[in-house]
């Protein structure tokens, strides 16, 4: 028998995002790491959108590198993770305020059906990274009626 540590407010956090606005899952979150620290997780904003062609997601990561950065297909997700590392700063400068954030990072996206997966390409310019998935060309996705019983 394993041990398994007890968190109890993990079915809070879960409640919290279950019944919060999206607009506040982008926020940093504490996590435990399991040694009994913690660490601050956070999320870049992103934007998905459709053209006749393809999908796009844009994910906001200023001050990310892009050898920071990795994009990732399995088992029809794509997933965006990396990090963002704070740059040390000189001794004689003191800080009054901090409000970005640092550290991994992980998005994921469930693909549709009509994905080129093998097609897939990233581009980062601008503290933008965008991600282009084609769609396969004639292959539209199917509208069925379920009949109510």
């Amino acid at each position: 028998m394993s041990m398994v540590r007890w968190e109890p407010f993990r079915d809070m956090e879960s409640m919290f995002n279950r019944m919060m606005p999206r607009t506040y899952r982008g926020w940093p979150r504490q996590t435990s790491d399991g040694d009994g620290g913690s660490d601050l997780e956070w999320a870049p904003s992103t934007d998905v959108s459709e053209t006749d062609s393809e999908y796009r997601i844009r994910a906001e990561l200023p001050a990310v590198k892009k050898e920071d950065v990795k994009v990732t297909v399995d088992d029809g997700m794509i997933t965006i993770q990396g990090e963002r590392k704070q740059e040390t700063s000189e001794k004689n400068e003191k800080f009054h305020r901090i409000e970005s954030f640092y550290g991994s990072f992980e998005r994921s996206f469930a693909l549709p059906e009509d994905a080129k997966v093998d097609a897939i390409r990233c581009e980062s310019k601008d503290g933008i990274l965008t991600v282009h998935i084609p769609k396969t060309p004639g292959k539209k996705p199917e509208t069925k009626q379920i009949k109510v019983e």
